[in-house]
């Protein structure tokens, strides 16, 4: 271990999981990526990344999950958290020391979701390989470096830098932030999430292949609520907005025809909660809105108890991911 090593204290982040309250796709790229435009929101569930001076020469990553979650992240060596440390290494081209680290990755956001949990762990690992060699600051790299960074690692990663909630358009990588947004208590939001495989290419792929008109009412729904949260609303406003929300998803319909059983699941879950259902990203994560977190706690309990008395059945050989979490105005530091 190099002296600059011994130097480094550990490094902890908490990466939060991103809510998609609106997604329209506006348009098609000449690389043959679709174009955004989506408000997107962190949430109070988050994984948790510890970064320290590895032993020997090379970088390294410890993943502390459950089975199923392990099963889907594969190896360690293809993870976004140790793609974002040689990143960041990389960016930084000699002008400090950069010894390896070692990374500890505590999974809390269920994977393959469409809550982006592996991108906020790369966000989270660009950030915080950055200070542990000193270079947090604009010093040695700027925002938009950073930026451009997180823009290569995935479409995603560029949100988690932003810090709250914000307007997320292109192909990811333009964000604006919404520094007002939501005033007063956070909004409750529940998460139940099937565990059932809907890939994110395959989704966009059958969007692609529907042929489907542009929906001009989701991108003016997307623009609508990213006008009033520049403002600034409260959670009871965003709460009344919810009907609204949860179809301002224009990858909804291909969702569905990539796994069929989400449709009869979002509605046994509508009825279930008397709410309206959203899609969180490309799925299969649906999210039900609430004034407070205690109401979403509540509704948290119902859906719970309907799983295990087997009136509410869930896609998939396992029981659904369940939780009842936040909308936060910042990012958890």
């Amino acid at each position: 271990m190099t002296d600059s090593a011994r130097r480094l204290g550990p490094i902890v982040r908490l990466a939060p999981a991103k809510l998609n309250l609106t997604l329209a796709i506006v348009g098609r790229r000449p690389d043959g990526y679709h174009t955004l435009h989506s408000i997107m929101a962190p949430l109070g569930l988050f994984d948790r990344l510890s970064l320290a001076p590895a032993a020997g020469p090379d970088d390294t990553l410890h993943v502390v999950a459950d089975d199923l979650d392990q099963a889907a992240l594969g190896a360690a060596a293809d993870n976004l958290v140790l793609r974002a440390i040689a990143a960041a290494r990389s960016a930084l081209a000699g002008a400090l020391p950069a010894p390896a680290l070692a990374a500890r990755l505590e999974k809390r956001v269920p994977v393959a979701a469409g809550l982006a949990g592996g991108s906020s762990d790369a966000a989270a690992a660009l950030d915080a390989a950055l200070e542990a060699w000193g270079a947090g600051g604009e010093a040695f790299l700027s925002n938009d470096d950073r930026r451009r960074i997180a823009a290569g690692l995935g479409s995603d990663v560029p949100f988690f830098l932003a810090g709250g909630l914000a307007l997320v358009e292109g192909r990811g990588e333009r964000v604006t932030d919404l520094p007002a947004a939501i005033r007063g208590e956070a909004p409750g939001i529940m998460l139940v999430v099937p565990r059932i495989a809907v890939p994110t290419s395959s989704v966009f792929a059958a969007f692609a292949a529907a042929g489907t008109p542009l929906n001009g009412a989701t991108r003016q729904t997307s623009e609508h609520l990213a006008g009033e949260l520049k403002r600034g609303l409260t959670a009871r406003t965003l709460h009344d907005r919810a009907g609204i929300l949860a179809s301002a998803n224009d990858l909804l319909p291909a969702s569905a025809a990539v796994e069929p059983a989400i449709v009869p699941f979002r509605r046994a879950l509508a009825r279930l909660t008397g709410r309206p259902i959203g899609l969180s990203g490309s799925g299969p994560t649906l999210w039900v809105l609430y004034p407070s977190l205690e109401a979403a706690r509540a509704a948290e309990a119902v859906v719970r108890q309907a799983i295990e008395s087997g009136s509410l059945v869930a896609p998939g050989d396992h029981p659904p991911f369940v939780a009842a979490t936040v909308i936060t105005n910042r990012a958890v530091p």
